[in-house]
C-alpha cells in the first residue's frame, strides 16, 4: 500500500472504532466503572462474598473492554498523525513500519469487534445452560456429556466459570439433564445461539452389532436475572420442595436436606438447586432461574402471537435440529439456520464454537 491508501484506511477504521464506542455504550460504562470503583470501596464490601466476587468480576470485565477500545483509537489517531507528517512520504522504511503497524491494530480490533454483534438487552449477563437428553436411549444421554464436556471447554477458553447447579445422572452412561451457570462478561450473548436440539450421528458403542444411531439432546440457554422488575412471583404461585443433594458440595451434602425444588404452579415450571449448601442459597438461586423461565415464556408468547398474525406461525418440534454432528459415514458439524459447516468435528467437540456463533449473529 502506498501512504496516502494507508491514511485512508486509517480514517476507516476510526470510524469504525466510533461506530463500536457508541454501540457498545463505552461512555456508560465508563460512568459504571466509577460507580463499582466507589462500592468496592466499602469497608463492608466483602461481608457479602457472592455479590463481591460478582461486582469485582463485572469490574474487572469493564475496565478490559473500555480500556481495549480506548487503547485502539489513541494507537489510531497517533499512528494518523506520524502517517501525515511531510517526512514519512519520502520514508519507505517509514511507510512500511506504518502499514505493519495498521495491520496489527486493524487485526486487533476485528477480533474484539465481535462484541458489536452482542445488541440484545440481555447479552452482557451470564447464562442459565440447560443440557436435556432426548431420543436415543444411552446415545443421547452419553451425547448429553458430550456437549457438557464440549460447553466446558468453550467456557474454559472464553475465561467463564461454569457452576453445576443441578444433575442427573444418566441409567448406564452419561447425564439426563444438567443445569449451570455460566458467569462471564457476554455469557449470555455467546451461548444464547446454543438453544436448542443437537442432533448426533455415529456407530453407536452401545450397540453390539455395531449399527448407525441417531440421538437427540435439547439445549435450553436462557439469560441470568437477579432483578426483573417485569416477573413478579407471588408464594401462593410457587410449591416450595425440599430434599438430600446428590451433588457435590462436602461431608455434608448428603445429610441435610439443602436441595431445593420449586414448582411454579401456574406453568408447571420446575427449577431444581442442589449445588450450594445452604437451603436458602439454593433457592433463591432457583428463584432466579425460575424467574429467567418466566421471562423466557412471555418473550416467547409475545413472539408467537407476533408470528400468528403475521401468518407465518410455525411450532417447534423436537425432531426441529439446530445443529447435526455427524460421525459417520463421514464427519462433518453442520449448523441448519445459517449452513456454516466444518469437517473438523472433533475441534467443535472440543469447544471450538465460536464460527457457529459468530456466523449465527451476523445472520440475526
Amino acid at each position: 500500500m502506498d501512504l496516502r491508501e494507508i491514511i485512508s484506511r486509517i480514517d476507516k477504521l476510526l470510524e469504525r472504532v466510533n461506530s463500536a464506542f457508541s454501540i457498545l455504550s463505552i461512555d456508560n460504562k465508563k460512568i459504571r466503572i466509577k460507580e463499582l470503583e466507589f462500592i468496592v470501596l466499602d469497608q463492608d464490601f466483602w461481608k457479602d462474598t457472592q455479590n463481591a466476587q460478582k461486582l469485582s468480576k463485572e469490574l474487572s470485565d469493564l475496565k478490559e473492554e473500555v480500556s481495549f477500545f480506548e487503547n485502539i483509537k489513541k494507537e489510531l489517531v497517533n499512528l494518523e498523525e506520524i502517517a501525515k507528517d511531510d517526512i514519512v512520504d519520502k520514508d519507505v522504511s517509514m511507510v512500511l513500519e506504518i502499514e505493519k503497524v495498521y495491520l496489527d491494530i486493524l487485526h486487533r480490533f476485528e477480533q474484539k469487534e465481535f462484541y458489536i454483534l452482542f445488541r440484545d438487552k440481555y447479552d452482557e449477563n451470564n447464562a442459565i445452560l440447560s443440557i436435556h437428553a432426548g431420543a436415543g436411549g444411552d446415545d443421547a444421554q452419553d451425547f448429553a456429556q458430550m456437549l457438557v464436556r464440549m460447553y466446558k471447554r468453550f467456557c474454559d477458553k472464553k475465561g467463564f466459570k461454569m457452576d453445576l447447579i443441578s444433575e442427573t445422572k444418566g441409567g448406564e452412561v452419561g447425564i439426563k439433564s444438567s443445569t449451570f451457570i455460566i458467569s462471564g462478561n457476554y455469557a449470555y450473548g455467546y451461548l444464547k445461539s446454543e438453544y436448542g436440539v443437537h442432533r448426533l450421528v455415529r456407530i453407536s458403542p452401545f450397540d453390539a452389532d455395531h449399527e448407525r444411531h441417531t440421538s437427540f439432546v435439547l439445549v435450553e440457554v436462557l439469560p441470568e436475572i437477579e432483578d426483573n422488575l417485569d416477573i413478579k412471583i407471588n408464594d401462593d404461585e410457587i410449591r416450595v420442595d425440599t430434599f438430600m443433594s446428590s451433588g457435590a458440595g462436602g461431608q455434608s451434602v448428603n445429610t441435610t436436606y439443602s436441595a431445593v425444588r420449586i414448582v411454579h404452579i401456574p406453568t408447571n415450571i420446575t427449577v431444581t438447586c442442589q449445588n450450594e449448601r445452604s437451603q436458602a442459597q439454593n433457592k433463591e438461586i432457583a428463584l432466579n432461574i425460575l424467574k429467567s423461565k418466566l421471562l423466557e415464556l412471555k418473550q416467547k408468547e409475545m413472539l408467537d402471537e407476533k408470528n400468528r398474525l403475521k401468518g407465518d406461525y410455525k411450532s417447534i418440534e423436537w425432531g426441529s435440529q439446530i445443529r447435526s454432528y455427524i460421525l459417520n459415514p463421514y464427519k462433518l458439524v453442520k449448523d441448519h439456520r445459517t449452513n456454516y459447516e466444518t469437517d473438523n468435528v472433533e475441534s467443535v467437540l472440543n469447544g471450538n464454537i465460536e464460527e457457529f456463533i459468530e456466523a449465527y449473529l451476523r445472520k440475526k
